[in-house]
Order: C-alpha cells, then structure tokens, then sequence
C-alpha cells in the first residue's frame, strides 16, 4: 500500500488536565538533574561549559500546569495515523505530538511501550507529563513544557515528492525558538524517518536542548545496547560519575531490573561511531533507534527494581499492568547540559526508528564489545548508515514545504473540529504573535494571525497601541511575556501611561505595574521587580502583587514579612475571586499552597490552618491539601490527627520528580516503616 495519513481518535481512560494554574512561575525550579560548582569541575572542559551554560531559572513564560487529578473516566484523543504496508504509527497531536505507537504490522508487534492510561504526573518542567511513547523533548533540562500542549500538525509531501508526510511545529517559548518535527513513511519501509529542526530566528545566540525519549517494555530479560565502553551515571543524589558499561560494582547494568534505584546512563559514543540505542529482549527483538550524527547523545533511564520505582510505575499507569524504561538520543553527551545556536543558524538531524531481529545468544551471552557488535552489525543490514545519511538529504529540500489550508483552532484532548486543506491540527497563537512582533520569515512552519487566541490579544494590543488592555480584577491576571522586546514594549507602555491618569488609567497601570514586575523579575532585576509591583499595589491592585511580593521577600529571606504578605494575599483573593470559576478555584488553592509552606516555615501553623480552612470543600479534599493539612497537625503537636489523614489514605496528585515530602513528613510523624503507598523514593 502506499502511504497514508488519516484522522482518527483513541478512546482511553484519561485523567482531566484541569487549568493552568494562574500564579506566575516566579520560583525558581525544584529541578532534580542539577550539579553544584564542585561536581562540574571534575568534568570534561567541553562538558562542564556546557553544564553551566544558561540552566533554566523558572519556567517563564509559561504557566505551571497543576490542575490534574487521578480519576480518570473514557476520553476519546484526537490521533493522525500515519501508515505503510511495514508500520502503523499514531500521533496524538494535541499532547505535544506524541508518537503513542508503533506497530510493525509482519510480526504484529508493539515496538514502543504504550500505556493504556493517560495519566498526567508532575514530571514536565511545567507540572503536567505522561508515560509511553515517543516524545520531542525541546527547551531545557527536563520535560518539555509542551508535554501536553497541542502543536501544529500538518500534512506536506514527502521526500521525493511522490509521498505525503505529516509535519508537527510549535513555537517553543522558554528559548522563543521554533521548531519542527517531520515524520514519513517510504513505501515498503521498516524504519519510520524522523527529521527535527530548531531555528533561530533572533539576532541572538539562544540556548537549545534536545531529547527524543522512547518508551520501551520493561521486561525482565530485556538488554539495551548501544556503541558505548563508559556511561555518565546519574542518580538522584546530584552526583554525574563516568563508571564502566556493561558492569559497575558486581552488577550488569545494560539489564534495567539489575538497578535498585531510578537512575540515568548517559553513554559515552565515541564521535567516528554510528549513533544508535536498541532495547532487544530474551529473544533477540525489539526497537533501534538510529540517527546522523549531530544528534550524538544516547542515554537509558530505569525506574529500577526498588520499592520507590515500583511505585512510580503503578502511579504512571494502571497497578498489574507492565512496566516500561526509557531511550533516548540527544544533542549533548548529557541531559544536563545546552548548546549555543548562533543568530538566525539552525540545527537539524533525522532520526529512524524500526524493529530489530538480532541473535539472543549473542546478544545476550556474549561479551558486551561482541554484543554489541552483532547488534551493529544487524542494524546495518536492517538500515545502512548511508540509507540514513542519504534519507537526511533528501529530505532537507522538503523540510521548507509549506502546509497548505487554513487552521482551526481545536480544543484540549481532542474535540472533533477539523482544520482545513492540509492542516491536521492547530497548537497555540503565541508563534503566530512573536512572528507579528519580530516579522520573521520561517519556509514550512507558518504561523498564522488565524491562531491568535484570547491569551494573545492583549499583547496584539500592547504591540499595535503601545498600552495594555487592563483585565477584570475578578478573575486573575492573564499570562505574562517576559522575553527583552516584551519588556521593552512594556516599559514604553509604563513610560506613556502618564501619572495623572484617570480610575480607568490608573487600572491600566495597575495592570501593566504587575506584568513589568514579572518581566523584571525573569530578567533578574528583582528591585526593579519589587518597585513595580509596590507601584501597582499603590494603584489599587491586591493579591496578585502582594503574592509576587511575598516571593520576593521570602528569596530576600525575610521570612516574616514573606507570611503576612502571603497571609494577606490569601484573604483578599478569597473576598475577589469567584471559586465556582475553575481558573479562579486554581489561584485561590496555587496561593493557600505557597502561603501555607511559608507561614508553617514560620512557626505560624494556626495561620495556616486558617488558610486551609478558607478553601473551597473540593480543594481542601486534594491530596496536596491533606498532605499540608497532616504538616499543620504536626506542628501544632496533633500526631493522632496526622496519623489519621495518613491512615485515611489520600494521594497528592501532583508529587513532583524526586520530591520526599510524603517520606519526610512520615519519618516525623512515626518510626514504623514508610507504607508502599506512600513509597516514592528515588535514592537510597
């Protein structure tokens, strides 16, 4: 059969993303994959530069997405399904493009591990991710913020003009680079093609990061292979250590049950290497991931065998269903470190992915430099490296190819509207306002002014009139744009509001006090920061600064004066905001959080109880909330009452990565061995 694209949709039980929550991300990121100064001065020269180029500060300009729960009920996804008479893949465009199968229809097999949920966790850089499949990972140390955000999709013909290929694009707004993911299927083909592109459009060197993460079966027998004598082992003690591949301390590490705890392997490939990672099981079968060369990193990620991955894998799917590990292939040796990409240059790469067939006696009981080897060996036979390089050719010319139609914006997890002409689906407005801003030329991923949304219309103003619209003070304040030209333009904006301004006028700047603040802020000039938002208190405005305030005074370290700002806040966001309003209800319950932690750093749990106790019924019920409420106890000397919530049960929906607060309130609540439930422990 020739090659074709559709649209379809796949029913799963799906737990609701919820709202954004509404606070900007001032704080700075509780990022578990971090070194201190000490750790990279032992590192390679190339390697530690680029440990300590440009690491992400906060999430900004984006918002955390917190709002998820864990109940989960039939959803119907939007999918694109592209296929050959070799492979079945399927797309789900509007949760950050994510391949979610791979099917190799000869040997009627999954190649990819696909979770039979979906299931949001607090594993993206912004709060909502889920397991399985293959993700784009662009932007900074961590999961894309668009881990579940709709991009672009669309189709455009393929290389040799005689095919079709479905192109996915977005504007990735930590970096403000845009980027694009090209995915084909030559006729008769094994091997689905992959070409990704990041440009620069600026007159700037940007920071870039790339990962491509491919979930893969956790069986017992599995082995991952790649062309590596050494790896980079990270684990969730912040420590980066080159040990040796296949065995470190007795133990086989190329076999992900052999590890106890969750930990990375970042492979050490030699440059004049072919680039590939496969994960084969007991019988020699599998997935091979291959790519050219400037995509040179390759890493493994296992859960490991310990309770706290145990725990993790259930939390990320259904308990009783298989597990999964994680390849990857980067543009770094490491996920810890960012590449430097000059004005206007770009990078791109193709990356293939297809079934494997290897011998298991080999590939399993030999030594590793043979298994190794033999798995190369059949890879070539499978895919020369010249087919790849070749591929990569000619695609190139095609990757300028512009979708045509016009978009139609869709809605969140699928909503049946279908754009029109060759657009397949519709991501966000904000490429298409930083592209009316800056008049950028980007050949096949246009952005059109078709896109913009009510989130961008206020800064279409700000850049068409020079002042920014001033919202109601009954819902929260809208997102902010914080890169320099926002800034900039919001400066001018302050510059003309004048100071004898009229009520209307002084809520305008009321409203632009608050946004320059944030920007400020993000830039690093927090006084100036720290005068915006007292300005705009002075204009009448309330919560929304005081909480920026109490984030500045508690970075400043004075504590006190951070709890009754935030004590404050918390009151006059209750006596505003309409909590039957979902975005309302998320302020009111992001703000009782950040003011509850403070006030109980601060010795105050009766403030904090009182702030609690002001949340609307469906908000003190989350497991965030019951787990501040059992801190509350703790504190005012009510063990019984702690160890009730805990007995109770309840799950906090958004545990982060690597966080121990559930661990480290039970060790002061009890002496009694941490229940499995409770048990999400990533380091010894």
């Amino acid at each position: 059969m020739a090659t074709t694209v559709r649209r379809s949709t796949r029913t799963l039980p799906a737990a609701p993303l919820g709202p954004e929550n509404p606070l900007p991300a001032l704080l700075s990121l509780d990022e578990a994959h971090t070194l201190d100064e000490a750790e990279r001065a032992a590192l390679p020269a190339e390697m530690a530069r680029q440990v300590g180029y440009a690491p992400l500060r906060s999430v900004l300009p984006t918002r955390v997405r917190d709002g998820y729960g864990r109940q989960r009920t039939p959803t119907r996804l939007d999918t694109l399904v592209l296929e050959n008479d070799q492979l079945r893949v399927t797309v789900l465009p509007g949760l950050g493009g994510r391949i979610a199968s791979l099917f190799h229809k000869p040997t009627a097999r999954e190649l990819l591990y696909v979770n039979p949920v979906f299931q949001p966790a607090d594993f993206a850089l912004n709060g909502a991710w889920f397991s399985g499949g293959i993700e784009w990972n662009i932007g900074a140390t961590g999961h894309t913020t668009l881990s579940c955000a709709p991009l672009h999709a669309a189709q455009v013909p393929a290389p040799g003009g005689d095919g079709v290929m479905v192109r996915l694009w977005e504007w990735e707004r930590l970096r403000d680079t845009p980027f694009q993911v090209d995915l084909w299927l030559p006729e008769d083909s094994d091997f689905l093609y992959v070409g990704v592109r990041i440009r620069n459009p600026h007159h700037r060197t940007v920071p870039v990061y790339w990962w491509s993460n491919i979930a893969v079966p956790e069986d017992p027998g599995t082995r991952v292979l790649a062309p590596a004598e050494e790896t980079w082992y990270f684990a969730y003690e912040r420590r980066l250590r080159r040990i040796p591949v296949p065995e470190w301390e007795g133990t086989d590490l190329t076999y992900p049950l052999h590890s106890r705890f969750p930990a990375d392997y970042f492979y050490e490939v030699p440059k004049d290497s072919r680039k590939w990672i496969a994960s084969l099981d007991e019988k020699g079968q599998g997935l091979v991931q291959t790519s050219t060369d400037l995509l040179r990193g390759r890493k493994l990620f296992v859960w490991g065998a310990g309770a706290g991955g145990r725990r993790w894998q259930q939390w990320l799917t259904e308990p009783g269903t298989p597990g999964y590990v994680e390849i990857q292939a980067g543009l770094a040796r490491t996920q810890l470190e960012h590449l430097p990409l000059e004005a206007g240059g770009e990078l791109a790469w193709l990356e293939a992915y297809g079934p494997l067939a290897a011998d298991p006696e080999t590939v399993h009981g030999a030594d590793w430099a043979a298994a190794r080897a033999h798995t190369e060996r059949r890879l070539e036979v499978a895919l020369p490296h010249g087919a790849v390089e070749a591929a990569y050719a000619a695609w190139r010319p095609y990757a300028d190819a512009e979708p045509e139609g016009v978009p139609q914006r869709v809605g969140e997890l699928g909503s049946g509207a279908e754009p029109g002409g060759g657009w397949l689906a519709t991501g966000s407005g904000w490429g298409a306002l930083e592209v009316e801003r800056g008049g950028f030329t980007l050949p096949g991923t246009p952005f059109p002014l078709e896109t913009l949304g009510a989130e961008q219309q206020p800064w279409t103003e700000l850049l068409h009139t020079g002042s920014l619209p001033c919202g109601s003070e009954d819902v929260p304040p809208g997102p902010t744009l914080v890169a320099a030209e926002w800034r900039e333009l919001l400066e001018s904006a302050y510059a003309g509001a004048g100071p004898n301004a009229d009520a209307a006028g002084k809520a305008s700047r009321r409203e632009l006090d608050y946004h320059l603040g944030v920007a400020q802020w993000h830039a690093g000039d927090r006084s100036q920061a720290v005068r915006s938002w007292e300005r705009s208190l002075e204009q009448g405005a309330r919560w929304p600064a005081l909480r920026c305030l109490a984030v500045a005074d508690w970075q400043d370290g004075n504590g006190a004066r951070a709890a009754d700002r935030y004590l404050a806040a918390a009151r006059d966001a209750r006596d505003r905001l309409d909590a039957r309003d979902p975005l309302a209800a998320a302020a009111l319950a992001a703000l009782a959080r950040e003011a509850v932690e403070t006030l109980l750093a601060e010795d105050r749990a009766e403030d904090a109880e009182r702030v609690l106790d002001g949340l609307p019924e469906e908000q003190r019920q989350r497991g965030r909330c019951q787990l501040l409420w059992a801190r509350v106890l703790l504190a005012k000397g009510d063990r019984e009452g702690a160890r009730a919530l805990f007995d109770a049960g309840f799950e906090v929906e958004d545990l982060r990565e690597g966080e121990e607060a559930l661990s480290d309130t039970w060790a002061e609540l009890t002496d009694e061995p941490l229940p499995a439930r409770y048990d999400f422990r990533m380091r010894p």
